[in-house]
């Protein structure tokens, strides 16, 4: 994002929130205060931002969200950019499919449902599953249960402990993130069971990919963060062209395997 919009004479000031909704709220009042020429919004909570969005449309800022939606009514946001979330988990559930879809078995998620970029993977990766079960002769993928690991390492450890004591016959799990997958592998080797539960996670993130060189993790959906800052600037360019942007622009996300991982210049080089 900071490359690209230094090419249409814009500086990019980044802040983090630190999933703080009260921090994320100060900090967008900061910025009006600052004038300036537009906000992009990862949002901690996705209906709680809406009254920091209602002012700064008051200012005259036009909010653009990545990643995360606001979820409300109470502020506008010109153009939403994120990942199809929909689409990956519909490619996490394909890849679930190829790894147990013969043999049949039980599946744990791994969720965090407070969020609405994760709500879509679980639908699409859901939607995947059932359509199995219902051909003829499909040996059935069993969702035994989905567990809040909060989209953390530590989370993801405590949810798939939870479920492998519940389910000792697991025979995979789908975690909406590369955290929440690397917390299920450890949880899991703790528990002796990492040879028996294969994972499928989500993102692409650097740690993600190493684990998927590891053999720790089978794939991911893979996001492309670089692409969706681009795209941001783009449209709000766009905006101050005096051309409306759409609503919102899905990036699709694209199935990383051990191969990927073995040609991805990326994971050549020490992680910094």
């Amino acid at each position: 994002m900071t490359e690209e919009a230094r090419q249409h004479g814009y500086e990019v000031i980044v802040v983090s929130a630190d999933q703080d909704v009260n921090r994320q709220t100060a900090q967008i009042e900061d910025f009006i205060v600052k004038g300036v020429s537009a906000i992009v919004l990862n949002p901690c909570d996705s209906k709680a931002v809406g009254t920091a969005i209602r002012k700064a449309n008051e200012a005259g800022i036009p909010v653009f969200t990545n990643d995360i939606k606001y979820d409300g009514t109470e502020g506008r946001v010109e153009c939403h950019i994120a990942t199809d979330n929909y689409q990956g988990g519909r490619l996490a559930g394909e890849a679930m499919v190829k790894l147990i879809g013969e043999s049949g078995g039980k599946v744990a998620v791994i969720h965090y449902p407070d969020v609405e970029s994760c709500q879509l993977r679980v639908k699409g990766f859901t939607e995947v599953i059932d359509a199995h079960n219902t051909k003829d002769g499909a040996a059935k993928i069993e969702i035994a249960t989905t567990l809040n690991g909060l989209g953390s390492r530590e989370g993801g450890f405590t949810a798939a402990k939870d479920a492998i004591e519940a389910h000792p016959d697991l025979a995979a799990a789908f975690a909406i993130n590369d955290p929440s997958a690397l917390g299920t592998r450890v949880a899991l080797e703790a528990a002796g069971k990492a040879d028996q539960v294969r994972i499928i996670g989500f993102d692409g993130a650097l740690e993600g990919k190493q684990a998927i060189l590891a053999g720790q993790i089978v794939c991911d959906p893979i996001q492309f963060p670089d692409k969706m800052g681009k795209t941001t600037i783009e449209m709000i360019v766009r905006y101050f062209d005096g051309e409306k942007p759409p609503e919102e622009v899905l990036i699709p996300s694209s199935l990383y395997y051990l191969e990927d991982a073995q040609n991805d210049p990326a994971l050549a080089e020490p992680a910094k």
